[in-house]
């Protein structure tokens, strides 16, 4: 679909200013579906209690120095092989210290996010080497994609934090940071990601974002502004730069979300009970050394639990045990009464059926187990390997429909319309009803993707498909998109900042 034939299309719907505009707010989003269970109460004790059971008698494997000195001096037991024993009593203290409500502040206040159980976030794919849409075809992900990608999940209310989307394998590791940050403190005002790549390449990404947010340090510590994602390597082990990640952030006040990312029968027992109790089990290990830096650091409980194809080894996602594992991650969240992060995700290798198929599972596994922060939830292909343009399109359409589901649906004396009742005979229709034409262009949720034609007028129209649609969608978006503003100082500062750190070398992330 051309870029023009997209302006087409938004004429034909009407979308010029003198029309009335239809009133939507997905920045703040709360889940009203009741949170299914998978497992009874007492199975669910039954797992934290071993997960405990894991950590106090057969423990973990920390890697770094420093973390392993923290959990010691926390009450902690070293064992040969780096191995960590923390008592369930440790455990305890730290999720009665770590926070249940975090506000998360964006460039301005109406992008804040309240990260808490009962709030919805949306995240789109995040951490892959490439790119691909239906222009350039498949590639390693570059600058300009990660550019293109924080511009399209800036125009988009419903999602409303910014990850890592793709990696820009262009840039060098050791100055990719400044890039990453540059990126999105310029072309969006949500919360941005840091990577979690070492200390020096942390405390210069928060030199940046504090001084091009204009905070001072003591507003730095005691608000967040930032957050990153801490996956361990299952099973049981704790790497270096993960466990730095953790210290650094909980030093900083900022956000981490742990994410043990376990696929069972292969990192993790082949039963949804027993990979949930191993990521559990590593989800509290990370916990406790949040709270142990800093009691009261802000850090989300998180999960990504699906299974692999038993004949190749692959990962798979959208599948009946991924919602399961998700059903079950909500209760466990739920029992340690924790703000949790959760992931939808696709196997497929192109944006089709099977695509769109698995993400919508997933998704509606995260949904109904209540996860405050659902990431993958747009645009991920090849179990993460991918991040599609097309399919962040179509993926936003299921996303806006839900936000649509969580609004409220009044039925005040306006809404049951008695008098559109009266006006209307028996045999007649509502299409010229006064509660119709008082409501008609602003009642019904507008489709992004969705072609609601006849069949002769969709042909008419070029016979285009749902993905086609999608390519003039973000070709429109990325050229008419104008981004938030910001004054010049600032981003001359910033540029400033990165020109000499390069200069002098940069930052090579730890590993």
């Amino acid at each position: 679909m051309t870029e023009e034939r997209g302006r087409r299309s938004n004429r034909r719907r009407g979308s010029s200013s003198s029309t009335p505009k239809r009133v939507v707010n997905y920045r703040n989003l709360r889940n009203p579906f009741p949170p299914m269970k998978v497992f009874s109460d007492d199975r669910i004790e039954a797992i934290h209690e071993a997960a405990l059971t894991v950590l106090e008698d057969l423990g973990i494997r920390v890697l770094l120095p420093e973390a392993k000195d923290i959990f010691v001096s926390g009450g902690g037991v070293q064992k040969p092989n780096d191995m960590i024993h923390i008592g369930r009593e440790m455990v305890e203290a730290a999720l009665a210290s770590a926070p249940r409500s975090i506000l998360a502040k964006g460039a301005v206040s109406d992008r804040d996010v309240l990260l808490e159980p009962g709030s919805m976030v949306f995240q789109p794919g995040a951490g892959a080497p490439h790119a691909t849409d239906l222009v350039r075809g498949r590639r390693p992900g570059t600058a300009s994609d990660f550019d293109d990608l924080v511009s399209l999940t800036q125009h988009f209310d419903v999602l409303q934090m910014v990850p890592p989307l793709i990696e820009p394998q262009d840039i060098e590791t050791n100055v990719r940071h400044y890039f990453t940050m540059k990126s999105q403190l310029t072309l969006s005002d949500k919360l941005p990601f840091i990577f979690s790549r070492g200390t020096p390449q942390v405390e210069e990404s928060f030199e940046m974002l504090r001084d091009f947010r204009g905070l001072s340090d003591d507003e730095l510590l005691s608000n967040v502004y930032s957050y990153t994602i801490i996956n361990t390597n299952s099973p049981r082990q704790l790497d270096i730069p993960m466990a730095q990640g953790l210290i650094d952030f909980a030093k900083a006040g900022q956000v981490s979300i742990v994410t043990p990312f376990t696929l069972m029968g292969a990192m993790a027992p082949i039963t949804v009970a027993g990979a949930l109790t191993l990521s559990h089990a590593e989800a509290l290990a990370a916990i406790t050394l949040t709270q142990l830096v800093r009691p009261g650091a802000p850090v989300l409980y998180g999960t990504f639990t699906s299974n692999v194809d038993m004949k190749s080894g692959a990962p798979a996602f959208g599948t009946p045990e991924h919602f399961k594992a998700s059903l079950a991650a909500g209760q466990l969240a739920r029992l340690i009464d924790l703000p949790w992060r959760s992931a939808s995700g696709s196997a497929a290798n192109l944006g089709d059926a099977q695509a769109a198929n698995e993400t919508q599972f997933g998704l509606w596994g995260c949904l109904l187990a209540g996860a405050t922060v659902t990431i993958h939830a747009a645009g991920w292909l090849e179990g993460g390997l991918t991040v599609s343009y097309e399919k962040l399109i179509t993926d936003l359409e299921v996303l806006q429909m839900v936000a649509e589901l969580c609004a409220e649906t009044p039925a005040e004396t306006a809404e049951i319309g008695l008098d559109a009742l009266e006006e209307v005979q028996p045999g007649g229709h509502f299409f010229a009803a006064a509660q119709t034409m008082a409501r008609y262009q602003t009642e019904f949720y507008e489709p992004l993707v969705a072609d609601w034609s006849n069949f002769g007028t969709w042909t008419e129209n070029g016979a285009l498909d749902a993905t086609t649609r999608a390519t003039g969608i973000w070709q429109q978006i990325l050229a008419e998109s104008e981004g938030p503003k910001f004054t010049v100082d600032r981003i001359e500062a910033l540029e400033t900042y990165i020109r000499d750190r390069t200069a002098s070398g940069g930052a090579f992330p730890v590993s």
